[in-house]
């Protein structure tokens, strides 16, 4: 499909925010003390986690099948996606009556791919990356007859998805940044982003994690990777000179579990939450409650401890111990750190 150049207009986006009403969710925004503290100016979360499916894509997909012929929608629709596109094309279809079909690949993550099938879609795992999928799907399209859903070059794709714009230009008529996140997915594509973005700027994996555990945390909201760029972005002074009120889109919530574990333990250490050390104990009774005890006494709290000999770099006579600590913050690190340095002990940082 040619790279749509063409943006649609205040009347498309009207007209699918119309459609979209009593389906789609009109996602709510939040003031968060905590990030607008962080950051020095007034910050509000718009929510699009919440939304149906768990993103902002039901309403680009709801917005193009309520436009399809009855005849189309009875020849099915067909989406490749490994994500939040495929859902949210699953669910529109269930509401509208439409079979749907979604193409993903083999490495999916099993949470998404259930997901489409728990909305009634034919999910088919096929092949090893996201191209192979989207063959297979263009592949049933000529042999059925079926309507494919692009996730980001279609007019009414993009015109559902402008219908966060009307909802924000009302819960907050203040605002002077709007930071969204772009990638494939949209929240319009980089021919027409040149055309309307004022600025873009890029965030490290590690600023994203911190805002992905600053939201849960402070925020209770749970947000995937994408959702969390534009926090990330205000976090880390990226987001313009500006000093009214920011509004990052947290354009979704469907991370893996697996993956949220792995991105708040990150997270948590480099905020200096968890404390790995390594050090060595002469080898006899009461060495190791001494230590724990010391860890006790700065308030430290041990939540694994492992005992290394075979196979080490150390003396007959010695053991290695390596502890895992949950501490407040990095200070709280520090002062632990010189502690045990204070009482003898030589230690080895890991985290």
């Amino acid at each position: 499909m040619a790279t749509l150049r063409t943006a649609p207009t205040l009347a498309d986006v009207q007209e699918a925010r119309q459609r979209l009403f009593g389906i789609a969710e009109e996602t709510p925004i939040y003031l968060s003390e905590t990030f607008s503290r962080r950051v020095g100016r007034e910050v509000r979360l718009k929510a699009e986690n919440l939304q149906r499916t768990g993103s902002f894509k039901v309403r680009g997909a709801v917005n193009k099948l309520s436009t399809l012929t009855a005849e189309e929608r009875a020849a099915g629709v067909v989406a490749a996606s490994a994500g939040n596109h495929g859902q949210a094309v699953a669910w529109a279809a269930r509401e509208l009556d439409a079979p749907a079909t979604i193409y993903v690949p083999q490495d999916a993550p099993m949470a998404k791919v259930e997901a489409c099938r728990n909305y009634g879609a034919k999910t088919v795992m096929t092949g090893t990356y996201f191209e192979d999928a989207l063959a297979a799907a263009q592949q049933h399209v000529e042999e059925t007859g079926g309507t494919f859903i692009h996730p980001y070059e279609d007019q009414l794709v993009i015109a559902g998805q402008g219908t966060i714009g009307l909802e924000l230009a009302e819960q907050a008529p203040d605002v002077e940044t709007v930071l969204i996140p772009i990638g494939g997915g949209g929240l319009f594509t980089m021919p027409l982003l040149e055309d309307v973005l004022d600025d873009i700027v890029s965030v490290s994996d590690d600023e994203i994690s911190e805002a992905i555990v600053l939201l849960l945390e402070r925020a209770k909201l749970v947000v995937e990777g994408a959702g969390a760029v534009g926090v990330a972005a205000l976090l880390a002074g990226k987001a313009g000179k500006g000093s009214g009120t920011a509004v990052p889109i947290l354009s979704g919530g469907n991370i893996d579990a697996t993956m949220l574990i792995s991105v708040m333990r990150y997270g948590l250490t480099a905020a200096g939450r968890y404390l790995v050390v390594r050090t060595n104990l002469s080898d006899r009774p009461g060495e190791l409650i001494k230590l724990l005890s010391l860890v006790a006494e700065e308030r430290g709290n041990v939540i694994s401890v492992e005992h290394h000999r075979e196979g080490m770099d150390i003396p007959v006579s010695a053991t290695e111990v390596e502890l895992t600590l949950v501490t407040r913050d990095e200070e709280h690190c520090r002062r632990l750190l010189d502690a045990m340095g204070e009482r003898g002990y030589v230690v080895q940082r890991l985290s």
